[in-house]
């Protein structure tokens, strides 16, 4: 069963340095149908314009994942982390018993595109913590980029999550087989595709239950994430 989330009908939120669309209920979002999906919380896609961003603000108990899509975001923590996230880039923070950090688009020119990602832990309590990687997205094909276990070069996340990302042109297939019983989750970061028989664009996602094989027809030059959950 696939369970569509079209872009137009998420929630959204508008400043002079950002403009938010909410996949999942979020801040003053709040929508008692879409509160996640499986061990995925939020999925927000954030624009934040030149010289915008969030000042020092906390965290606790969840893994965070900022996937870049266009632009640099800079980044500060109270662990005395600094870097700047480019596209290519994937970065995990693990609130575990509290963060506080910052997150800025540096650029004086360009606006920032990203998907801010939380992911529920499979604890709580956990020390929290800081990694970053260069994730080099092979095509056609799906890149682990975090996972459970580091493996293959993905970030480390606590919890039973695969995440993997992909680029694709028109007339590509992209294939995944399902463990039975997991849940998962397909993000359209840009352009357009089949998946299973059903049609999804730039911002749509799909919630996906009682499947083990996903098939993914592309039909535009696209970008996707794709959340593997076991239940």
């Amino acid at each position: 069963m696939i369970e569509i989330r079209p872009s137009e009908e998420r929630g959204r939120a508008r400043l002079d340095w950002l403009d938010s669309r909410f996949t999942f209920s979020f801040d003053q979002y709040y929508d008692p149908r879409h509160m996640g999906f499986g061990h995925l919380r939020v999925l927000n896609d954030d624009w934040i314009a030149p010289g915008g961003g969030f000042p020092m603000h906390p965290h606790r108990d969840m893994e965070i994942l900022t996937y870049l899509l266009a632009g640099e975001l800079r980044h500060e923590d109270s662990l005395g982390n600094g870097s700047v996230i480019r596209p290519g880039e994937i970065q995990r923070m693990s609130a575990g018993t509290g963060i506080v950090h910052s997150e800025f688009n540096p650029s004086r020119t360009e606006p920032t595109h990203l998907l801010q990602i939380w992911i529920r832990p499979r604890v709580r309590g956990l020390a929290p913590s800081y990694e970053q990687k260069v994730v080099e997205l092979a095509r056609p094909g799906w890149r682990l980029i975090a996972s459970p276990d580091g493996r293959l070069g993905s970030v480390t996340i606590q919890q039973n999550v695969e995440v993997f990302a992909a680029r694709a042109a028109p007339g590509e297939r992209l294939a995944h087989r399902l463990d039975r019983g997991n849940l998962a989750w397909i993000q359209v970061a840009s352009g357009a595709i089949t998946l299973n028989g059903v049609e999804l664009d730039t911002g749509d996602g799909a919630g996906i239950r009682s499947e083990t094989e996903l098939d993914v027809e592309v039909r535009e030059g696209s970008e996707l994430l794709l959340f593997d959950m076991r239940a």
